[in-house]
Parts: C-alpha cells; structure tokens; sequence
C-alpha cells in the first residue's frame, strides 16, 4: 500500500521529521530527507504489525489532496512511502482449502509462469485483494 507521508524539514541543527496522517502515533525521522525516507518504511512497519496484532485492519491510505490543507502540516513535503503488508508475517501457516480444480490448475499455471509457487502466488492475490478493498 502507498501511504502519504508528510516530511518537516530540516537544517544542520534539527533531523527531518516525519509524520504519517493515517497512522496515529506514528513518526519517524532523519538526519537527511533520503534518511527520514529510509525510515518510514521501518516506522510504518512496526506500527502496523502493533495495530494489526490488537485486531485492526490496515487503514486505508489517505489523498494527499485531502491532507495538503492541513494547518499541521504547513510547510511540509509530501511524498508516499510503499508497504508491503507480508514483510508483517512471521510465521507461515499451513492451512487446508478447496477450489475448484479448474481454477487450481490455472493458479498452477500462472504461477510457474512467473516464478512463483502455489502458496506465494495465492498469498499475493489476497494481499492485492485485501489492499484494494482498503482504499
């Protein structure tokens, strides 16, 4: 998913700050605005792995349209910062499902196609499933 974050700038003496409008509580920093970048990732990261462990779903992205308005975040530079939910798994979980076998073998098919296995290409469907249904 693409968030937007808005980034504070900064100056020799004060890091960049970042800040996530869709992620109460949520911030990062850097001491260069390449370094505040490279952090968002991580900091969206541990936020939502907490967030999804007390039940929640991911929320969904904001416009930056709809957040440039913002007195907060005058001055500020947007930019988005991309997560991909399945670095939040952990653990891999065998599970038991059934498809039709027409479907199977087109899954099959498709996923040798690119490279993948079964299980990956079918978890990447959900996530894609799960991430457009948030927005």
């Amino acid at each position: 998913m693409r968030y937007p974050i808005a980034i504070e700038p900064g100056d020799e003496d004060h890091a960049y700050g970042v800040a996530f409008p869709d992620m109460p509580g949520c911030y990062s920093a850097g001491d260069s605005f390449d370094e505040a970048l490279a952090n968002a990732e991580e900091a969206a990261l541990l936020w939502l792995e907490d967030h999804l462990e007390k039940g929640h779903g991911a929320p969904a992205p904001s416009k930056i349209e709809a957040l440039r308005g913002k007195r907060e975040y005058r001055g500020w530079v947007w930019a988005f910062v991309d997560i991909d939910l399945s670095k939040l798994s952990k653990k891999a979980v065998r599970v038991n499902v059934t498809l039709p076998e027409t479907l199977l073998k087109a899954v099959d098919k498709r996923a040798e196609r690119i490279g993948e296995t079964r299980s990956g290409f079918l978890a990447r469907a959900a996530m894609e499933r799960l991430e457009k249904e948030a927005a």
